[in-house]
């Protein structure tokens, strides 16, 4: 007979998120892991097989959290202004979570382009951003928020490719003043 679990698979799975989300995936190692979730080494392969299957839990559980708060973020009204509200807090977030970003844009960078899993979730999450940005600019377009001029579809294309730009320009040290011009351009094609 085994053992019972004595710990919170969910608990030990959010810390190694973090991990992973602040180091990458290369950079975190098992010792990492250990101290961050407080699992022994037998534990934490007992109950995610390996390092690969505890991260690809970690990014699935925080790619379902970020497209819930996205979902519900765009879902204010009026659209223009969640859609505003949405890069502001996107802008925000690089500058003051230790340039961790985006773990899905992370993760675009460092492994989408040598493994076909990660590049099938990051793939998805921004074909998922994009269907969320065409519902809320068709109901703006209907609300009269966002212009009629463009289809939704290329306007979600566009925020879509710019949402990871500029998240890079944050890390790399751009100036407020020059982020938040090109989001003024960027947010003036939806008026």
């Amino acid at each position: 007979m085994s053992r019972p679990q004595e710990f919170d698979t969910q608990a030990a799975l959010s810390q190694a998120m973090l991990v992973f989300w602040r180091k990458g995936y290369e950079a975190t190692s098992l010792a990492d892991l250990l101290k961050a979730t407080g699992l022994s080494k037998s534990s934490l392969y007992a109950t995610f097989n390996s390092k690969r299957d505890l991260f690809l839990a970690a990014f699935d559980d925080y790619r379902r959290a970020r497209a819930k708060d996205m979902f519900s973020m765009l879902s204010e009204a009026p659209a223009r202004a969640a859609i505003e509200k949405f890069f502001r807090m996107v802008i925000s977030d690089a500058w003051t979570c230790n340039g961790e970003g985006c773990m899905s844009v992370n993760q675009a960078v460092e492994l989408a382009s040598t493994d076909a899993e990660v590049a099938i979730r990051v793939r998805g999450d921004l074909l998922g951003m994009e269907k969320l940005f065409v519902h809320t600019i068709v109901r703006g377009q209907n609300e009269g928020s966002i212009s009629l001029s463009t289809p939704a579809l290329d306007l979600a294309r566009l925020l879509v490719l710019a949402f990871p730009g500029l998240q890079v320009m944050v890390r790399a040290g751009w100036e407020v003043t020059d982020i938040e011009a090109r989001m003024r351009v960027l947010l003036a094609t939806l008026d």
